[in-house]
């Protein structure tokens, strides 16, 4: 039997199913700063949002994370390729792009701790935000 993410569109997929895509890797609660060299793009920090959980490498209040980051982007089918922040490796973006889950996600592994083990999370790689002054101080290019 194929898995729901194999059959269905991000668009079709429930509301557990959809959330369940996420691995838990936190790349996409890092802030980001403009480059500093003058370019055009955005250059991704490991200064990770006051509400990321360092160990579990999920929002430590997910559902009234609204509340405290305003600003928090809700991820949905249509905003995925419009988001260029997102990493290559996030499993929304690679669904979309028809790349299929990586063999280290969870769904596919099995095993939850498989997105830390296999050194596709930030866990032990970020600070907090509220431990940061200046943003641009932490520019890292690992999270591609």
């Amino acid at each position: 039997m194929a898995n729901f993410w194999e059959t269905k569109s991000l668009g079709e997929m429930t509301t557990a199913q959809w959330e369940s895509l996420c691995d838990g890797c936190g790349k996409c609660c890092l802030g980001m700063v403009d480059d500093p060299d003058g370019g055009a793009d955005l250059k991704h920090t490991n200064v990770a949002c006051r509400l990321l959980d360092p160990d579990a490498c999920r929002c430590s209040s997910y559902d009234d994370r609204h509340r405290f980051v305003p600003d928090c982007v809700r991820l949905t089918p249509d905003k995925i390729d419009k988001i260029a922040w997102l990493p290559a490796s996030c499993a929304y973006k690679r669904l979309a792009r028809g790349a299929g889950l990586a063999d280290w996600h969870p769904l596919v592994s099995g095993d939850p701790e498989s997105v830390h083990t296999s050194g596709n999370s930030v866990r032990g790689r970020m600070v907090s935000e509220r431990d940061v002054t200046d943003f641009s101080d932490h520019i890292v290019d690992w999270l591609t």
